[in-house]
């Protein structure tokens, strides 16, 4: 009978595939377990491997995802499609020990633990060769993830750890599926303190491949923060999106003082360029920022660009009717003016991720 479930997502994996399988080959003999590849479109030739090797072996199933990445997405995908009552999940680059996966199982089983982590910050463990900034990115992390957990941990960054299926079974639906760090997104899902440990491993150097770390991560982990801290009364993404409408309207001001003030062209004309680089910047730093996980690449961008373009004119219009309705029928004007930009934000943000940032879109 199946007892464990490994989650593995990948991007770019193709040389540590047949590697890490015959890892786990080893340190799990005796278990009744499968391994589950959730690929987001490796262009590599990941999932080609993987849909090869599992014709032979019924243990290897792979999740081959179009259109849409992001790593906690893919790991809840993983972990939903499997029926087994326990759930690891682990990076396919090798640097996660595998040799400390029995331990972490026969803790959850015999030990009623809700979720076991593989720690890199208890006794025992260690950071391996970390860089000096990937260290102090990872304790600042903690010390902003330990606020939203509720629960008492010493590497909540990890990416390395094992879930009861009744746990998961529970915080599943409030689970966020942002950013790269699904442990979070999990301990902070429960309403209830989690039965957790903590058991050392030492994290290892890449071999392989490149690591997938960039500064849309960064965004995406502090947008699950806001999301756990904040989300219950207004949506992470929302706010995200308006902070860069404010980047935008600084960009617009800028602008128009620059070409209306000091180059002395016509108003409206400055009106209208400053409009319009504003909303290309705006469409910009959202799709890099904002929708990260649903980012328009090739021609793709400029149809999103274009759609982009409509959904915000329209909500320029919203906009200024309701804030002069508003004044008309004796408003004051700072609050006018608030009404028409809170309105006009709403609007913007639900055409666009109905037209612009579909969840399900063709590939550009």
């Amino acid at each position: 009978m199946l007892e464990l479930a490994v989650v593995i997502p990948t991007l770019n994996e193709v040389q540590n595939i047949e590697i890490l399988l015959s890892k786990l080959d080893v340190a799990l003999k005796g278990v009744e377990w499968e391994v589950i590849f959730v690929d987001d479109d490796s262009r590599d030739g990941t999932p080609q491997l993987i849909r090869q090797l599992s014709l032979t072996d019924r243990g290897i199933r792979l999740l081959h995802r179009i259109g849409r990445r992001g790593l906690s997405s893919a790991c809840l995908e993983g972990m939903m499609a499997s029926a087994a009552p326990y759930v690891a999940v682990m990076d396919a680059d090798l640097q996660h020990d595998e040799s400390v996966l029995p331990e972490m199982f026969q803790a959850a089983r015999t030990g009623g633990f809700d979720v076991v982590v593989a720690s890199r910050n208890v006794e025992g463990g260690s950071m391996g060769e970390f860089a000096r900034h990937r260290q102090w990115l990872s304790d600042m992390g903690r010390k902003l993830s330990q606020s939203v957990c509720r629960c008492a941990i010493q590497d909540p960054m990890s990416g390395f750890f094992l879930v009861d299926r009744k746990f998961l079974d529970v915080v599943v639906r409030r689970a966020s599926g942002i950013s790269f760090k699904i442990l979070v997104d999990l301990l902070a899902s429960s309403e209830r303190p989690v039965r957790i440990k903590e058991v050392p491993y030492r994290f290892r150097n890449r071999i392989h491949g490149t690591s997938k770390l960039d500064g849309s991560n960064l965004v995406e982990f502090a947008l699950l923060l806001a999301d756990k801290r904040f989300g219950q009364y207004i949506p992470a993404r929302f706010m995200l999106f308006a902070a860069m409408g404010a980047i935008g309207a600084v960009v617009h001001a800028a602008v128009l003082i620059v070409l209306y003030r000091f180059e002395h062209v016509d108003f409206v004309v400055a009106q209208s360029v400053a409009a319009f680089l504003s909303m290309t910047v705006n469409f910009l730093t959202n799709n890099f920022v904002t929708y990260s996980d649903l980012r328009l690449r090739g021609w793709g961008l400029l149809g999103g660009l274009l759609t982009f373009y409509l959904a915000c004119s329209v909500g320029a219009v919203v906009n200024v009717t309701l804030a002069q309705r508003a004044y008309e029928n004796g408003v004051p004007w700072y609050i006018a003016a608030a009404i028409g930009l809170v309105v006009g934000s709403v609007w913007n943000y639900a055409m666009t991720s109905i037209l612009t940032w579909q969840r399900k879109r063709p590939k550009g």
